[in-house]
Formats: structure tokens, sequence, C-alpha cells
């Protein structure tokens, strides 16, 4: 009877979660880290001159499924560790995923290189100083609109439009999820500049199961109130 107990509960307990949440992890990350591949392979032989931002906007394409299908991955994964299939989830989420990503993900890019390019350039612009400003402040909520984006692209079949307005409406509808995307939006940035590159990269999967904790509201209301 007892050993019968053991074998009900083998995979369920506090260990078994934490190594089923780690082997998660890393499966996910190696895999995000091989879609994108293509694209990370191609920044390494970019030089830091401005001038190569629309070529870095062209390498990061591929990181946009490979995010959602990470995204998708992360959400239905399971603690059970009899019971893992991180693999399969991530594939499944990239061919769910990977073009209506790449259909919000493409403007996106475009527009933060607009931004980034300006920016880079400000003095030949002739622009006020204030202009700088701005376009940062722009090119921020652009990114904390991304975020919301790609959660709700990687988990709800919505046509991109439908997408994009409902990422800008939870951008301030929940200001807490808005400000958790935030915070790890300059966590990013803080660890690429301080430190490597490589760090975000190294670091997405936890970065994004962060995301996708913070982003429960948003879920949870898409849910009841969207879909059918």
């Amino acid at each position: 009877m007892s050993s019968g107990v053991r074998t009900a509960d083998f995979g369920t307990g506090v260990l078994s979660r934490a190594a089923a949440l780690i082997h998660t992890l890393v499966t996910v990350e190696a895999l995000l880290l091989l879609a994108a591949s293509p694209g990370l392979a191609g920044l390494l032989l970019l030089g830091p001159d401005p001038a190569n931002l629309p070529l870095a906007a062209v390498c990061l394409l591929p990181l946009g499924p490979a995010l959602s299908a990470a995204v998708y991955a992360l959400h239905h994964r399971t603690g059970d560790l009899t019971d893992l299939h991180p693999a399969r989830a991530c594939a499944r989420g990239w061919r769910l995923n990977a073009l209506p990503a790449l259909k919000l993900w493409t403007p996106l890019l475009a527009w933060l290189t607009v931004i980034a390019f300006t920016l880079t350039h400000f003095a030949a612009t002739g622009l006020p100083g204030w202009w700088a400003v701005l376009l940062g402040v722009i090119g921020a909520g652009s990114l904390l609109w991304g975020a919301h984006a790609l959660v709700l692209t990687s988990l709800f079949a919505f046509r991109a439009r439908d997408t994009a307005r409902l990422a800008a409406y939870f951008l301030f509808r929940h200001a807490r999820t808005t400000l958790g995307a935030a915070s790890l939006l300059l966590l990013v940035a803080a660890s690429t500049v301080l430190l490597t590159e490589a760090l975000p990269a190294l670091l997405a999967a936890p970065l994004l199961l962060s995301l996708l904790h913070s982003s429960r509201p948003v879920i949870t209301e898409t849910q009841e109130d969207f879909t059918a």
C-alpha cells in the first residue's frame, strides 16, 4: 500500500517540481537559442557601427518566433517530473506562432530601428534636445507594448491587428504588469551594458518565465473577456 502511495506521489514532490522546472528552463533556453541562431550568428559578424543597425534588425527577425515559441512552452509547462515534454511544446509553439509573431515583430523591429538610428545620428538632425528624450520614451513604450504583444500572440489566436490593439489596451489597463515588464527590460539593459551582451540571451528562459508570471492578470482577463 505504501509502495503504491510512493509511486503515485513520484514526480509531484517539491524536489521533483524543482527538477522539472530546471529541466524545462534549460530545454526551452537551448531551443530558443537554436531557433534564433541564424540571426544571432549574423549579429556576431556585425561591428558596433550605427550604420549596421538595419542589418542588425534583419538578424533579429528569427528571434521573434523563437521568443513566442518559448513563451508558449513555458506557459504549458508541467511540474510533474514524469510528464515533461518541453521540446514538444516548444516545437508546437513555433509552428503555431511563427507567422503571427513575425507580423508583429517585424514592424516593431523596423520602428525601433528608426528610433535607434535617429538617436545615434541625432546631432545631424538639427532637432532640439528634448526630441531625443521624446524618442527614448517612445522607444521604451514600444518595447513595453511588444512585451504585452509577445504574451498575447504566443497564447491566443487573434488577428495581428486585434493583438496589437489589446497590447496597447493592456499597456495602461494593467499598470502593474507593465511595470513588471519594464523592470525586466531594465534588467536586460543593465546586464548588457555592465556585463555582456550575451547574458540576456543566456537567461532568456527565466526572464520569459518572469514575464509570464507578471502577465497573469492580462492572460486571465483575455481568457475571460476576449475569447469565446
